[in-house]
This record gives C-alpha cells, structure tokens and sequence, in this order.
C-alpha cells in the first residue's frame, strides 16, 4: 500500500484527512499530515518530513501532497521527491485525496496520475437549480 503524507499551510490537511475518514467510513492507515504555519522554519522541519515518509513508506513508495505550489509546504515536499520512490503533486483537494486513496494499491505512478486527474475534474463551476444548461454536441 502505497503511503500518503499530506504537507500544508496549517490545518488544511488535518481537515482534509478527517473529511476523508467519514466519507470514505473506514480507517485510513498509511496516511498523514504535517502542518506548517507562517512561523515554522521550512528547514527545521525537513527531519520531521523525512521521518513521516519513513513511517508511512510500508516499500511501495509514498505520494506527497501539497496545497500551493511555490509556497513553503511545497517546497519542503520539492526537498523529499525521489522519482518513482516518493511523488509529489501540488493542489491538494479533497477530490485529490479520495482518489489517491483509491488508488493507493496500484503503482506509485498511476496513482499520481489518478490524483491529479480527481483533482481537477473536482473543480467545476456550479449552476443554479433553475439554470437551464446547453450543453453544445461535439462535430468532427
């Protein structure tokens, strides 16, 4: 099973781990976060980093998942890749999450892309019930 750590701006990913576990009503074992806040030293947390991918790292590899990328979460996960080992990806939703988790038993690298196809197909613009919607036909 491959491990999940989730790497974010404060409590994001504690929320996002707790909104998992009741959707999905079951243990999540494998998966953790570390939340940074605006005082934290990156560097200073880059032990603890390592030691959460080890403790979540069972062989078959850990995904790493981040809020935004270029902020400090992001660059502490860009410090722990080691391609087709430990991924990272960037965006992290709950979308995302479900999907990695769904995933997790496959390779390191479908589940990656899993991850981020769930992201974004998560993000989609909502319409008022009483909108009425056209969708165009496709023509080749």
């Amino acid at each position: 099973m491959i491990g999940i750590l989730i790497i974010s701006h404060n409590t994001l990913g504690q929320s996002l781990i707790e909104c998992a576990v009741q959707m999905l009503n079951q243990p999540l074992p494998q998966l953790r976060y570390l939340g940074l806040d605006h005082q934290a030293d990156p560097s200073a947390l880059l032990p603890i980093a390592r030691q959460a991918v080890a403790d979540i790292n069972s062989g078959a590899g850990v995904l790493i998942l981040t809020d935004m990328y270029g902020g400090s979460p992001s660059n502490l996960c860009a410090q722990l890749v080691d391609a087709g080992h430990i991924e990272a990806v960037a965006g992290v939703n709950l979308p995302m999450l479900i999907r990695a988790l769904t995933y997790r038993e496959q390779s390191l690298a479908l589940m990656v892309s899993k991850a981020i196809s769930g992201g974004s197909e998560g993000v989609l613009r909502l319409f008022s019930p009483s909108t009425t919607v056209i969708h165009a036909a496709t023509t080749r």
